[in-house]
């Protein structure tokens, strides 16, 4: 529990923060809401983020964030308990969202740079940057770093982890960080946790 409270301290605090330091504190949890019971499915998870169900309930699907990729965690059929790769995105992920036409809306908050791997995978040089500089200034650094960072990007994948459809704003558009995208009546409504924007 007190790896619970750390990560959520952690996140709450910063969700940039727990990119650059490179931690692997996350976790997969089912709560039972008749004991009220909480399991711990997974852990050493880089920044989970974004769960949603498959249709037919078997599986859910998740990013890691940090990682650019989307998890499988198979919840029934023989497979259940086991975690796959579903897909590698050219981003950083974020939340994700049934489409009703079939598979997964993925948001990509930004790109991955060549200066963030590099800072990624040094993560002693991630963890200085944050007790070097405060919160506001990393989080504002970022802010006008994605927006160099190639324009927004949301990627609707199968429950096979193909690319089904790719939508990729014009670079200059303000929507940059997108952090979540719903399908709703024919339309997409997408969203940012640091950008003015629905």
């Amino acid at each position: 529990m007190k790896n619970i409270e750390k990560w959520c301290k952690l996140f709450c605090r910063n969700h940039i923060a727990v990119v650059l330091s490179g931690d692997k504190t996350g976790m997969l949890l089912k709560y039972e809401q008749e004991s009220k019971q909480i399991t711990v499915l997974l852990t050493n998870l880089s920044f989970p983020n974004g769960v949603a169900l498959s249709k037919d309930g078997s599986f859910l699907v998740f990013a890691e964030t940090t990682k650019c990729r989307i998890l499988r965690y198979w919840l029934s059929t023989p497979k259940a308990g086991n975690l796959e790769t579903l897909a590698q995105v050219p981003g950083f992920p974020d939340n994700i969202k049934r489409s009703p036409r079939g598979g997964f809306w993925v948001a990509i908050h930004s790109r991955r740079c060549k200066v963030l791997s590099w800072i990624l995978s040094y993560s002693k040089l991630g963890n200085a940057l944050i007790w070097v500089l405060p919160v506001d200034v990393i989080t504002k650094a970022y802010s006008v770093m994605s927006k160099y960072l190639g324009s927004g990007l949301a990627l609707r994948i199968s429950e096979e982890g193909v690319v089904l459809e790719t939508l990729e704003l014009e670079s200059g558009n303000k929507m940059s960080s997108i952090s979540e995208v719903q399908e709703k009546d024919d339309h997409l409504w997408m969203g940012s946790i640091n950008m003015p924007f629905l």
